[in-house]
């Protein structure tokens, strides 16, 4: 029995916000040791298993008809036991079509749960405190997985646990969230959801930012930890501790970030997101030195906090009707990226390693141009400081930012 004080919408939040890195910490620090060890995986089935991995996201717009029959919260912890269902399996099925199956049963979990909680975020979160509790939830998510991380090692180095044992428990875990997440009353949002894909040219600048927010992350994601063992020839203990370094990073200040994004603005956090992107993609594609870029990956994730002004922006231009629908096209958005930029670039990176990460400060530029547009009192009437033909959208829209 859930604890009446922690029946709330942020307490739901923050537990489901522990399911997903419980699980997802272990499928990804053990994924590529057990295809190997396992499953006989060579690059090409790894690589086949992680673009059917991203066909989920790409398909988080599918979200809206769902709730067509689900309510939102229903569908977010049928996702998360989902989820865990397929993290539990994984080990189960140590085959080349066994990863494949367990791989897309986790995907569909995770992203069609990462769709609904943002939605469920920006409907039940004020816009006061959205900043500071999208924060908080950034932080928990990080703690969990500093958690995650140091049990998996105990359970290899000291109890040499098989494999399939730690993704009985991590998935199991997350299954058991869901369960707990099932005796939390239903909670409404202020306004009644639309239930069809929306998709509005006042939101333009919302989506592109959207879009190279997923192509600069799969950059970061699929070349820079490839650099640093291709390159500096850096171990899996040494990849571990600096993931170490993220979530802890994350876990002290994300809430304090999302709170003074909150007092700043969102232009003005965005233009430091995207001009420390800029610099940090450019000092990575002439980078000599393994300990300067282990500094600047522990930088590139310090940055990671300031994309919650992208949510809190559209939290306050939207037609709070659009939300539950918005969600699932941004997700799609954000993973059109996912699945072009790895293989067009892992092409480019053959030739050169440099050109790879300054077409991402590129992507950080084109960004950091955009985000001028951002008004510092955005709202709905007021989503742009210019219209997309370019001309200053009214004077009075001038005057009031």
């Amino acid at each position: 029995m859930i604890p009446e004080r922690w029946r709330t919408p942020v307490a739901f939040l923050v537990l489901a916000s522990i399911a997903m890195p419980l699980g997802f910490a272990a499928w990804r620090a053990l994924l590529d040791n057990f295809a190997i060890e396992e499953a006989a995986f060579t690059g090409r089935e790894i690589g086949i298993l992680q673009s059917l991995r991203e066909i989920p996201g790409f398909l988080a717009f599918t979200a809206v008809f769902v709730i067509l029959v689900l309510r939102e919260q229903t569908f977010a912890v049928v996702s998360v036991a989902v989820f865990g269902l397929g993290v539990a399996l994984t080990g189960f099925f140590p085959s080349e079509y066994g990863l494949y199956f367990t791989a897309v049963l986790m995907s569909i979990g995770f992203h069609y749960f990462e769709t609904i909680r943002q939605s469920l975020s920006l409907q039940w979160l004020s816009k006061a405190e959205a900043p500071r509790i999208l924060g908080r939830l950034i932080g928990v998510g990080s703690a969990t997985s500093l958690v995650a991380f140091g049990a998996m090692f105990v359970a290899l180095k000291v109890f040499e646990l098989e494999y399939r044992w730690i993704y009985l428990a991590a998935g199991g875990g997350a299954f058991l969230i869901a369960i707990l997440l099932m005796g939390y009353p239903h909670f409404e949002g202020a306004t009644p959801q639309r239930k069809e894909i929306v998709l509005r040219g006042r939101y333009w600048l919302y989506y592109g930012l959207t879009f190279l927010s997923g192509a600069r992350r799969q950059i970061f994601v699929v070349f820079a930890g490839f650099l640093m063992v291709e390159k500096f020839g850096y171990s899996a203990d040494n990849i571990v501790a600096l993931m170490l370094a993220n979530h802890l990073f994350n876990w002290l200040f994300a809430e304090r970030i999302g709170a003074w994004i909150g007092r700043i603005g969102e232009r003005h956090a965005l233009t430091l997101e995207y001009c420390g992107l800029i610099l940090v993609f450019t000092a990575y594609a002439f980078v000599e030195n393994a300990y300067m870029a282990a500094g600047l990956y522990i930088l590139d994730h310090m940055f990671f906090a300031l994309a919650i002004a992208i949510k809190t922006y559209f939290q306050k231009i939207a037609d709070p009707a659009d939300i539950a629908s918005t969600a699932g096209v941004s997700f799609t958005i954000n993973h059109i990226a996912a699945v072009v930029i790895p293989a067009l670039l892992g092409l480019v990176w053959l030739e050169s390693r440099a050109l790879v990460f300054l077409i991402g400060a590129g992507f950080a530029l084109l960004s950091l141009v955009m985000a001028q547009n951002v008004p510092r009192h955005p709202r709905e009437g007021n989503e742009t400081v210019y219209g997309a033909n370019g001309r200053m959208r009214t004077t009075v829209a001038r005057v009031r930012q």
